[in-house]
């Protein structure tokens, strides 16, 4: 029992010794607090949840966000991601690669370019003509989805009050109505 209780220590001291490190070049990952990258500075990725980041540098990665909002002034060299929130650029601003929002707003400034695809799922898209999209601008507005379930939600409703109102009568049916002096 001890020998094995010591090849397990000793392979366990072995993966850990092998082990690389994580290495995180200048990203930035927060929870519940924003990101703010100065005009001078230079982060590689912002990664925010419930939180907002606000690039007014250059953010040579990716910045995704959850529950939050991406405010761009400068540069986002790769992709730009947000669930539940909304996307702004300011004039002139650039957008390396894609640019996907969902359940959320896309704001787009006066010649702001977009490398590779804008996607807006369940959102609204608020852009000029002079923005600039190097490949597929693919939408899908959020009624598509809530239309279809609005619908269905009040024919469950209609049913369940019909049924109720029914089973009312047949129950009323069975008493007098008015009682009897």
């Amino acid at each position: 029992m001890i020998q094995r209780m010591l090849a397990v220590s000793l392979l366990g001291a072995a993966f850990v010794a092998a082990a690389t490190p994580a290495r995180a070049d200048n990203d930035a990952v927060h929870f519940f607090s924003n990101i703010h990258v100065s005009p001078n500075a230079t982060v590689h990725d912002a990664v925010c949840f419930f939180c907002s980041v606000n690039a007014e540098g250059e953010v040579r990665g990716d910045i995704v966000v959850f529950f939050g909002d991406i405010h761009i002034a400068g540069k986002a060299k790769h992709d730009v991601v947000n669930f539940f929130g909304s996307v702004s650029a300011d004039d002139n601003a650039q957008i390396g690669n894609d640019l996907v929002s969902f359940f959320g707003m896309i704001r787009l400034g006066e010649n702001v370019s977009v490398g590779k695809d804008m996607v807006a799922m369940f959102g609204v898209v608020r852009a000029p003509e002079s923005v600039t999209v190097g490949r597929d601008r693919v939408g899908m507005p959020a009624w598509v989805v809530f239309g279809p379930l609005i619908f269905l939600a009040l024919v469950v409703i209609l049913i369940v009050h019909e049924f109720r109102a029914y089973r009312r009568r047949q129950y009323l049916r069975g008493y007098p109505f008015p009682p009897r002096p």
